[in-house]
C-alpha cells in the first residue's frame, strides 16, 4: 500500500474508484495500514531481552554436547533480525540485552573473561551499534571472579559505553549480597550504575521436584533470596546510588512480604514513606520488570506493596512471546498514565538518554 501511495496521489486514488464505491474502504484500508505502522514502531523500553553471539553459541553447542544447556534449543536460530521483528510487533523501540542461564561461567576463569569480553563487543557493535536506538546493553560479567568483573566493568562503562551491567542472582552457594561480592559493587556505586540482575537454577536447589522445570519456581525464588540477600548483608544500604533490576516482578516477594516485612505492610505502613534504609525503603527503591508475569494477579499486587514507580516492561525475549507479554500488561488493570510509566517513563528515569 505504502508503493500505491507513492506512485498515485490521494486525489488520484479516491477520483479513480469513487464511481465504484470503493473510496470508503480504501481510504479505510490506508489508515489502518499507518495505525500497524505506528504501532509497529512503539515506545516501549524493554529491559529483558536476551542474545547470543556466533561463538558464543558454538561454545555452548559444544558444552551441550556433555551436559544439557539451559535453553538451549532457542539459540539456534536466533538472529537480530528475527529480535527485532518481534519488538517491532510488540511495539517496542528499545531493547536491553543481557545474558542468560548458564551464562559465562564454567569453571575455567580466563574462559569466563574471554567469553563475556567477546559477547560485550559482539553486542555493542553488532547490534548496539548496527542497528542504532533499538538496542542498549547490560553487559555480560564473568562473576563470581572479583578481579575479572572489576576489569569488565571498566572496559564496558569506559569503552563500549554500556548502559548498565547484568548479573545473576546467585553464584554457587554465593548470593549478591555476600562480602565477597562487595569490591565489584562498591565499584558499581561509584559510577552509579544500573545492575539488572537475572534468576537461575541455584545450587542449592538442584531439581528438587522431578519433572518440574526451575523455571517454574526455582527462579523466582532465587530472585527473592538475592533481594533479601542485598538488604540483610548491607549492599542496598551501603550502595544506594545502583539502580538495581529484578526480573520477574520480583519473583515471590510479594508473596512472602509479611513474613519479610512484618508490620510495614499494613496499610498505615504503606501509605506513608518508609523508614530509611529498612526492608520496605529499599524494596521500594528497587526495580522491577513485568517478564513472565504480564497478569493482573502478579502485577496489582506489586503495585501495592512497591508502588507503580519501579514496576518496568520485560518481556524475556526469545524465551517469552514479546506481543503476549505487551498485550498481558494491556489487559493487567492499569490507566492509560499507569501503563505509559510502565512502557517507558519509570526506564528514562535510569535510561534517560532513549528519551529521544
Amino acid at each position: 500500500m505504502k508503493t500505491l501511495e507513492t506512485r498515485l496521489s490521494r486525489r488520484n486514488i479516491l477520483t479513480g474508484i469513487a464511481s465504484t464505491g470503493l473510496a470508503a474502504g480504501v481510504a479505510s484500508l490506508l489508515n489502518a495500514t499507518r495505525v500497524r505502522a505506528q504501532n509497529a514502531t512503539g515506545n516501549r523500553i524493554d529491559v529483558h531481552q536476551h542474545f547470543v553471539s556466533p561463538d558464543y553459541l558454538a561454545l555452548i553447542t559444544r558444552k551441550n554436547a556433555i551436559s544439557p544447556v539451559p535453553g538451549f534449543g532457542i539459540w539456534k536460530d536466533y538472529s537480530p533480525a528475527k529480535n527485532l521483528d518481534a519488538m517491532d510487533k510488540a511495539g517496542i523501540a528499545t531493547s536491553m540485552l543481557s545474558p542468560t542461564a548458564p551464562g559465562v561461567n564454567f569453571g575455567d576463569v580466563d574462559e569466563s573473561r574471554k567469553i563475556a569480553r567477546e559477547l560485550n563487543e559482539y553486542a555493542a557493535a553488532k547490534m548496539v551499534g548496527a542497528y542504532k536506538g533499538r538496542f542498549g546493553l547490560f553487559s555480560v560479567l564473568p562473576m563470581p571472579d572479583v578481579e575479572g568483573t572489576l576489569k569488565e566493568i571498566a572496559y564496558s562503562f569506559d569503552t563500549l559505553k554500556a548502559d548498565g551491567v547484568s548479573m545473576f542472582t546467585s553464584y554457587g552457594t554465593k548470593y549478591l549480597g555476600d562480602p565477597a561480592f562487595a569490591p565489584v559493587f562498591d565499584e558499581l556505586n561509584r559510577r552509579k550504575a544500573v545492575v539488572y540482575t537475572h534468576p537461575l537454577e541455584a545450587s542449592c536447589c538442584m531439581n528438587p521436584i522431578p519433572n518440574l522445570a526451575p523455571q517454574t519456581l526455582e527462579y523466582p525464588s532465587d530472585t527473592s533470596r538475592a533481594i533479601m540477600s542485598l538488604i540483610l548483608g548491607g549492599t542496598a544500604a551501603r550502595c544506594p546510588d545502583i539502580k538495581f533490576i529484578f526480573s520477574h516482578a520480583g519473583g515471590t516477594i510479594v508473596s512472602i512480604a509479611q513474613r519479610f516485612l512484618g508490620n510495614a505492610i499494613t496499610p498505615e505502613a504503606l501509605a506513608k514513606p518508609p523508614e530509611t534504609n529498612g526492608r520496605l525503603y529499599h524494596m521500594r527503591r528497587f526495580y522491577y520488570d513485568t517478564a513472565g508475569s504480564s497478569n493482573a494477579i502478579q502485577l496489582q499486587p506489586l503495585k501495592t506493596l512497591i508502588g507503580l514507580s519501579q514496576i518496568v516492561y520485560g518481556t524475556d525475549f526469545p524465551f517469552v512471546n514479546a506481543p503476549a507479554t505487551t498485550a498481558g500488561v494491556l489487559s493487567s488493570g492499569f490507566t492509560a498514565d499507569e501503563l505509559k510509566a510502565i512502557h517507558r517513563d519509570n526506564a528514562l528515569k535510569f535510561l534517560p538518554k532513549y528519551a529521544v
